[in-house]
């Protein structure tokens, strides 16, 4: 797949076949996280692989969290779908230095982004599907427990990658999005 053509036409998608990436294609998938736009080195990011082995603790910590944060009927029953909808989940932590007097905050989380959305484009580029997740989920007790987070850390999302359903091809957009209305330039 042409890299253009992947960013132009890239979308998520929340519908997923059964194959989750193998270890090579996860350690490619991680290898292109490294490579994010990061000020100062400081790599502030830390990678919690979920397999099918580990999907029974992970839907516990959804139950957790639909529990620490009194989620109504319909959205504690997200936690069911969540833990079964893709075969892979990556949680992406931002380790967040609060002593750098060089790299500030807000960029440590836009490197950790950068890190996420690079995993997306690896493994779409390699035939997965993929959708990255937050809301609450990411903020709760038990979800920081289970991804080793420290007091300052920050989840910043669950990327779900799994084969596309029916053995299709992955979800893209019809179309190229047109920028006009989101550039101006200075010239």
């Amino acid at each position: 797949m042409d890299i253009l053509d992947l960013l132009h036409h890239r979308r998520s998608s929340k519908q997923f076949g059964n194959i989750a990436p193998n270890t090579e294609q996860l350690d490619a998938i991680l290898k292109a996280a490294l490579r994010a736009p990061d000020h100062g080195r400081m790599k502030p990011y830390h990678f919690v692989v979920i397999e099918k082995s580990g999907m029974q603790k992970f839907h516990e910590c959804l139950k957790s969290a639909a529990i620490e944060f009194e989620m109504d009927e319909k959205n504690a029953a997200k936690a069911d779908k969540l833990a079964n909808q893709a075969p892979m989940v990556i949680g992406v932590v931002a380790k967040l230095d609060h002593e750098s007097v060089k790299v500030p905050i807000w960029e440590q989380i836009v490197c950790a982004g950068c890190a996420t959305y690079a995993m997306q484009l690896a493994a779409n580029a390699q035939g997965f599907d993929t959708v990255w997740i937050t809301k609450k989920w990411v903020e709760s007790t038990a979800i920081r427990e289970a991804f080793g987070c420290a007091e300052t850390d920050k989840v910043i999302g669950l990327l779900m990658i799994g084969s596309p359903k029916d053995g299709e091809e992955i979800a893209s957009a019809r179309d190229a999005e047109d920028p006009t209305d989101f550039v101006h330039f200075i010239r």
